[in-house]
């Protein structure tokens, strides 16, 4: 296998990871106004995620740093073209982390409920609407240079895609909730995960069947489609684990279902003839053999790292927590 190939593999497990981790995250936050009916519960809601939100948002990082140093063409392309939206999303989670170091350590915590929650929701529908647009294809001239403009990224498949997004992470951060959490407020999120999986799987599969792209593509939807299955069922008979592992599985299969559509492109454009590929934008041969060694060397440092964390924070939250 050749290393431009392997490098989008790789790139592609850490989006995965990225959105099945930092997506329970913005799940969270979303639902904090709705399940939050006293300050206590809101602080328990807040503390499920505590001690890894902030490991999750690795992920973001490694993932936009391999792009820069394996495929430079599609990161300057990306990051030129796409400058609003991920400017914006960059001040969302600037805002969301402010408000989650900062909540605990105020008298009146509303203020921070609002920053966090408007920081979860906003990446969440953006990320939905940046990677739509990649797999839909973008306006890209001879010299690889982006030649649309903010409104071109608005369209109606790159919208259904936000949405598709947004509602995978806030159904996600339920099942998490009802996971990491006793009593009432667990009762709460399980109640709100059963009431929108009907409309997470409609929106969802929708959207991944206008996205898909060959073989492969047809066997994540199909993959994505019973990872939603096994979260509502399991959510109606109270198996926690269960409904978050076919949560999980659902978000991993729409991110791959996004990257096989895209393959053997990185950023297709409107004119097949501008598109990025995985050959005309990678790095030097010498640059992707020296990142592999790096990568397999620290990659199961991080691994370990974080597997340790959430073995140490496994326990539910109980009402102690909620006083």
């Amino acid at each position: 296998m050749e290393l431009t190939t392997v490098w989008f593999l790789l790139i592609a497990v850490l989006w995965t990871g990225y959105f099945v981790l930092e997506g329970f995250d913005f799940g969270v936050g979303i639902l904090l106004p709705f399940l939050g009916g006293s300050d206590g519960e809101r602080r328990t809601i807040v503390k499920t995620i505590g001690p890894v939100w902030d490991g999750n948002e690795v992920w973001l990082l490694v993932a936009g740093g391999a792009t820069f140093a394996a495929f430079p063409e599609w990161y300057a392309t990306l990051f030129s073209g796409f400058y609003l939206p991920l400017f914006l999303i960059l001040l969302a989670l600037i805002v969301r982390g402010v408000a989650l170091e900062y909540r605990g350590k105020s008298d009146s915590t509303k203020g921070w409920d609002r920053a966090f929650f408007w920081g979860s929701l906003g990446p969440a529908l953006l990320w939905g609407v940046a990677f739509a647009n990649m797999v839909r294809g973008v306006p890209l001239d001879a010299g690889h240079e982006y030649t649309g403009t903010l409104f071109t990224l608005l369209n109606p498949f790159a919208l259904l895609g936000g949405v598709a997004l947004l509602l995978l992470c806030t159904q996600h951060g339920a099942v998490f909730l009802a996971l990491r959490t006793t009593g009432e407020l667990r009762k709460g999120a399980a109640r709100i995960a059963a009431t929108i999986a009907p409309i997470t799987v409609a929106v969802v599969l929708v959207f991944l069947l206008m996205a898909r792209a060959g073989v492969l593509s047809w066997v994540a939807v199909a993959v994505a489609a019973i990872g939603l299955a096994v979260a509502l069922i399991a959510t109606l008979r109270g198996r926690d684990g269960w409904a978050f592992t076919g949560s999980a599985v659902a978000i991993a299969a729409f991110v791959a279902t996004l990257f096989t559509s895209m393959w053997p492109n990185v950023l297709p454009a409107l004119d097949p003839a501008n598109s990025l590929t995985v050959t005309n934008a990678a790095s030097s041969p010498y640059t992707l053999t020296v990142m592999t060694w790096v990568a397999a060397i620290f990659t199961p440092v991080v691994l370990g790292y974080q597997a340790w964390t959430y073995w140490v924070f496994r326990r539910r939250l109980t009402g102690a927590y909620s006083a």
